[in-house]
């Protein structure tokens, strides 16, 4: 069972979980559904940013989307799915479903999520709140992560977005590029926290032991 929210009130922060993808390139079927410590690990992930202190989550799921809602229990009255019937034009319609599933709860701030990092932990997502200013986006730089050809990314998920900042993020968005919109935000706004571990995404099979 997760720790106690840190921040239980769904005005101050809401998250979108992104769980739409058909996971082609792993060949798994939904990432939603990969096993990690004994569930489903969409579970896990919605379970980590209540730790965290998000006071609301919305899940965003798309492909196979009625078996992951009968294989995965969201009990938390705080979690709530939404189905984009989109998900196959690209991550930014999930984005765009997601957050504005998030902003009609009216939150003072968006966390961005994906749900094949099991390498995030409520204490990342604490960090990264801590270190939220207003008017700006916080990304996340992860200590052990490399790119699979060998590069260190500058920054990735989650991320923390003003709520007047999340709209414009999503809107902006097209295809597969989802919150990568952001960077096209000025420099000054955007401010980088780094965590310790690995939050790389399970993409491939050679990333499966990141789910052990």
């Amino acid at each position: 069972m997760a720790a106690a929210p840190l921040s239980p009130d769904p005005t101050d922060t809401a998250a979108v979980l992104l769980a739409a993808g058909a996971g082609t390139r792993l060949g798994r079927g939904p990432k939603a559904l990969l096993p990690h410590r004994g569930r489903p690990l969409v579970e896990h992930v919605a379970d980590v940013l209540l730790a965290g202190g998000c006071g609301a989550v919305r899940v965003v799921l798309g492909a196979e989307a009625d078996r992951v809602l009968a294989e995965a229990a969201f009990p938390d009255p705080a979690v709530r799915v939404v189905v984009n019937p989109a998900w196959a034009t690209g991550m930014a319609s999930s984005l765009r479903t997601g957050v504005t599933a998030a902003l009609g709860l009216g939150p003072r701030r968006v966390v961005v999520a994906h749900v094949d990092q099991p390498g995030v932990a409520p204490e990342d997502v604490a960090r990264m709140l801590a270190a939220h200013r207003p008017g700006r986006v916080a990304a996340s730089r992860w200590a052990d992560a490399t790119a699979s050809d060998g590069s260190r990314p500058r920054w990735a998920h989650p991320l923390v977005l003003d709520a007047e900042l999340a709209g414009p993020a999503a809107a902006s968005a097209v295809g597969d590029a989802g919150a990568r919109a952001v960077r096209r935000a000025p420099a000054a706004r955007l401010g980088v926290v780094t965590h310790p571990g690995d939050g790389r995404d399970v993409d491939t099979e050679a990333d499966l032991d990141l789910l052990a």
